[in-house]
């Protein structure tokens, strides 16, 4: 094999070895006060914030836990938190 091609298969190596240390260090924490920016949204009428929106995005892969805690469930398949969810474009998993 050619160096060139050499050189080309290690740099592909590397740059994935980056997004995959990348999809690491993004973790989520899943944590329900992540959403506080949310609760006024939740418990009234008013618009999610952009924080709101932002928070419930990243807690998205933690909403199912969130669902089957009976003190979380029942706030996170709520009506005002569906319609919250659905403005920040987040749709609630069937878990």
């Amino acid at each position: 094999m050619k160096s060139s091609a050499k050189s080309a298969i290690y740099l592909i190596i590397m740059i994935a070895m980056l997004f995959g240390e990348a999809r690491v260090s993004r973790a989520v924490t899943c944590s329900p006060t992540e959403l506080s920016p949310c609760i006024g949204a939740i418990t009234s009428n008013q618009p999610p914030s952009g924080t709101c929106c932002a928070k419930l995005r990243e807690q998205r892969p933690c909403l199912c836990g969130y669902l089957r805690n009976p003190s979380l469930g029942q706030y996170v398949n709520s009506p005002n938190a569906r319609r919250v969810a659905s403005t920040c474009g987040v749709g609630i998993p069937r878990c």
